[in-house]
């Protein structure tokens, strides 16, 4: 993996050192060329210049010279050897020649190694048949590690950066077979850590990197690091975690944890310790923060990723609790000129579709008003003000222009357009809390929780609001009980905390299977990524007690879900879980399995669960062979197959290569899947590519929003949305409204388009739903699991969303966050500075200081970053405290800049 140009290249440029000549590159393929032929057929001997004539005839002589009986004739004939060797320069890409030439005496050289008697002699002379050992790599005789072992030096380095990567290979390959067969390997470790020094020292991170990975040995690497080569060794290896297996990648991402500790790289530690999902390894690098400003912009890094933490500095304990998202959020609005509300009809653009469509959508109906409602709250989200939720309109209000649920739905908006602004959003919702109309109020329990979400106050306000009164007594209408359970899961999503097991389990066994499934699936939202024991073993208990009758209910997919977001990147602890699960004889346990693998494998890349959850796909194929003809396939028992296309996106989309792989997949399953798989794929291509608009995508997804399976085009139609999501691309605006006009007749994906058109001008542009952040090195279990929870209501879009569980839309707000860079002073007040913004560019592995970004325009701070943009600052006037420029990051003034001023 390691740059090949580089290898070559920088053989043995140390850093400032004065060095020997080059040496050259030994392939193979010059080493063992064919002879080229005459007109006869006849081998033609090679012509060589005078000079090389020359060589060669010096060549031969010494090697002639070391057959003879004088002992005394050896020593200088191998040094004079050595000589030519070390000195031979000519072209990269060729043999060198003394290599060459003396390549038809090794057999006899190896010859006289055994046959000779003095060890002093032996060991110079197994110094060169080392050497021109590469000479024999395909033989896989490992002649260069054999004879190096033989013949210990601590000048191994001398013979060339190419020597020393070939004798790694070498050390690589015998080490797993000695492996294999038990035997000791121990001089093969000595020998490797001898190499590691040289590559540092010659900018080649990467191969010491590779062998120790190779050699399971990646904890011995701190120790030979300093200064000058830290970063870089870092740098490769927290980029190759996605491609190693478990657990190879925990000892990866621990060992660049503890180095970026020993060099005091504290932000950059915290944020691998929030890779490895354990906490008390974040909270150990919170508090070795000394430096108080160091410690507020690590509270960010905690606080985006919705890890709660406290701290008795009540600066700090801001800093963690979110507090300042919402401020920081209307800063940036106010300094790009979006604090203008939109309404529904800005977005929908009316006077550009064509007329047959705009009459249908101009008419007063409660469902075009539903998605109004939707479209509203998703463009205003936390602006604070819009113009149909929060305006002093008591004639008639926007609420009462909804029906039934829809007036939940409306209520529960006001939370979204005041996200983040706790004491502000309760005020706006709490004169909803009193009327008499059963869906308002509950809705208004729903907007506590998406107020509350993703920001955290001390005095826990969603808890004592929506608390047991609202969610226990069963004195209380159904609806507010569900509403208040959402409510709980939205608020408290991420935060672990155990006082809500006792608060929330009892209803797991309630007999209304709707509130039971919403319990569970709060329970997984607030312990995601937890592997709580507790709640695992109540909800499988849940499922075990459950009758077979109610486990087929649709709302009993929620308590799968449940269950599997408890495992989201636990990957050894889901084991435990799948095995029990086994045990349920029920259609609904393979549901599950799927679930819960797909959770635990979140984000990894890994190429195994991938292809199982392929095979998942094809078994409805082969069954569906057998039962053509008779009625045993139950419908909903196959829906684990829609399940495993969600799994195969969920497990992608951490790594691009296989994103790439696994959108060629897609493909495949569309053409020849059946129709239960078919529908999974758009949601699936659309968490791939969430907030990421790659123009293939959205085209594939518009191809298939216009599918004979109604299913099909409905989903494709809401991924177009999620692909777009809060990036206001133009291509997909225009894409939406011709569907618009297409599907004027139908109302269902009518108001699926107008969702994709919320989604896509998200937050006026300003937000988005991508589950990675901090230079799309970490996942959000808490995004993922908000993502995840619409998604598999989608994958049965008519008896959800597109029914009266609408509300069920209001789960992608944990996903929600500004995307945004906001840099603050020393005292966290907005700070003006010039950046850099551009595409993020690769530099694993590259010599020298590359740039990291490529196309970039200067901006002035607040900016906003969209997939794949990374920002840097324009000049060194300030320090930034965290390693990747994103979110909020504080600066520090450079006291080396003044200096350079006065100067």
């Amino acid at each position: 993996m390691a740059n090949e140009k580089e290898g070559a290249g920088a053989l043995d440029k140390g850093k400032g050192k004065a060095t020997e000549p080059q040496k050259e590159d030994v392939t193979m393929k010059d080493a063992k060329s064919e002879p080229s032929k005459d007109a006869k057929g006849e081998p033609k001997e090679e012509e060589l210049s005078e000079e090389d004539q020359q060589l060669k005839s010096e060549l031969d002589m010494l090697a002639e010279r070391l057959k003879e009986l004088d002992t005394s004739l050896y020593k200088p004939a191998m040094e004079a050897i050595k000589n030519f060797i070390r000195t031979s320069t000519s072209s990269m890409t060729a043999v060198p020649k003394p290599l060459k030439f003396l390549r038809p005496h090794y057999d006899d050289l190896t010859g006289l190694y055994e046959k000779w008697q003095s060890d002093d002699d032996k060991l110079m002379l197994a110094d060169i048949l080392s050497v021109l050992g590469m000479t024999y790599s395909d033989d896989d005789r490992q002649e260069s590690l054999k004879y190096r072992l033989l013949s210990p030096t601590n000048d191994i380095g001398g013979w060339g950066h190419e020597y020393v990567r070939h004798l790694a290979l070498e050390i690589g390959a015998v080490f797993n077979k000695r492996q294999e067969q038990e035997e000791e390997t121990q001089d093969l470790t000595d020998l490797a850590l001898s190499l590691i020094p040289y590559f540092l020292s010659h900018n080649a991170e990467a191969d010491a990197v590779d062998m120790l990975s190779e050699m399971e040995m990646i904890d011995q690497l701190p120790k030979y690091l300093d200064e000058n080569t830290y970063a870089r060794a870092c740098l490769y290896m927290v980029s190759m975690v996605t491609l190693l297996p478990f657990p190879d990648d925990i000892a990866f991402l621990r060992t660049a944890h503890d180095i970026y500790r020993q060099y005091d790289k504290l932000t950059q530690a915290v944020v691998l310790a929030i890779r490895l999902n354990d906490n008390d390894l974040i909270q150990d690098d919170f508090d070795a923060a000394e430096d108080p400003l160091v410690k507020k912009q690590i509270a960010f890094i905690i606080a985006r990723q919705q890890i709660w933490l406290t701290d008795e500095d009540d600066e700090v304990a801001e800093c963690l609790q979110n507090t300042k998202l919402s401020a920081m959020f209307q800063y940036m609005a106010k300094e790009l000129n979006l604090t203008e509300p939109k309404t529904p009809d800005d977005i929908y653009k009316t006077h550009l579709e064509h007329q047959r469509g705009a009459t249908s959508s101009n008419v007063d109906s409660a469902r075009h008003n539903l998605a109004s409602t939707f479209v509203n709250a998703f463009v205003n989200a936390g602006f604070g003000q819009d113009k149909l939720m929060l305006v002093e309109d008591e004639t008639s209000p926007w609420v009462y222009k909804n029906k039934d649920m829809g007036k939940l739905s409306a209520a529960a908006s006001i939370g979204l357009l005041m996200q983040w602004d706790v004491d502000m959003g309760l005020s706006a919702i709490d004169k909803y809390t009193y009327v008499d109309e059963t869906p308002i109020r509950a809705g208004a329990h729903l907007g506590i929780g998406l107020v509350n979400a993703g920001v955290r106050s001390d005095s826990d306000p969603a808890l004592a609001l929506l608390g047991e009164s609202s969610v226990l007594d069963p004195e209380n209408h159904p609806t507010i009980r569900m509403s208040a359970i959402m409510g709980l899961g939205l608020a408290y999503a991420g935060s672990h905390r155990t006082d809500f097991i006792d608060f929330l389990t009892p209803l797991l066994n309630d007999s209304n299977i709707q509130l039971c499934a919403l319990a569970a699936l709060s329970l997984g939202l607030i312990f995601v990524g937890s592997s709580n024991g507790d709640v695992s073993s109540s909800i499988l208990e849940t499922l075990f007690t459950r009758e077979p009758g109610e486990l087929k209910d649709k709302w009993a997919r929620f308590l799968s879900l449940g269950l599997a977001l408890l495992f989201v990147s636990r990957q050894e602890e889901a084991e435990t879980t799948i095995e029990t699960l086994k045990a349920i004889d029920h259609p609904f346990s393979k549901h599950t399995q799927v679930l819960v693998n797909a959770c635990a494998y979140a984000g990894t890349g890994n190429v195994l669960k991938i292809q199982s959850m392929l095979h998942l796909c094809n078994e409805h194929i082969d069954k569906a062979e057998k039962e053509k003809d008779s009625k045993e396939a139950k419908e909903g028992d196959d829906i684990f197959q829609s399940y495993a296309v969600l799994a195969i996106g969920l497990i992608a989309m951490g790594e691009d290569v296989g994103q790439e792989m696994v959108l060629r997949q897609f493909g495949h399953l569309m053409h020849y899947g059946e129709g239960v798989i078919r529908k999974a794929v758009p949601l699936a291509m659309g968490l791939v590519s969430a907030s990421n608009p790659q123009m293939r995508v959205y085209d594939t997804l518009s191809r298939y929003s216009h599918d004979n399976d109604n299913d099909v085009a409905l989903n494709a139609i809401f991924a177009m949305g999620l692909v777009g999501a809060g990036t206001n691309n133009a291509r997909l605006a225009q894409l939406l409204r011709s569907l618009v006009s297409y599907y004027h007749r139908d109302e269902n994906a009518l108001f699926m388009v107008r969702i994709a058109q919320g989604l896509l001008h998200m937050g006026k542009g300003a937000i988005s739903v991508n589950p990675f952040h901090t230079d799309r090195q970490v996942m959000s279990r808490v995004s993922v699991a908000a993502l995840l929870t619409v998604l598999v209501s989608l994958v049965d879009a008519k008896s959800f969303i597109l029914s009266d569980a609408h509300y069920l839309l209001f789960f992608l707000v944990p996903a929600m966050h500004p995307r945004f860079l906001v840099t603050l002073d020393e005292d966290l007040k907005p700070l003006n500075v010039n950046v850099r913004v551009g595409q993020a560019v690769d530099i694993v592995g590259q010599a020298g200081r590359p740039k990291t970004i490529t196309g970039w325009q200067t901006q002035s701070t607040p900016v906003l970053l969209a997939y794949g943009e990374r920002a840097e600052l324009e000049d060194e006037q300030y320090i930034a405290l965290t390693g990747s420029m994103e979110g909020l990051v504080i600066l520090k003034k450079n006291p080396e800049w003044e200096a350079e001023q006065d100067s």
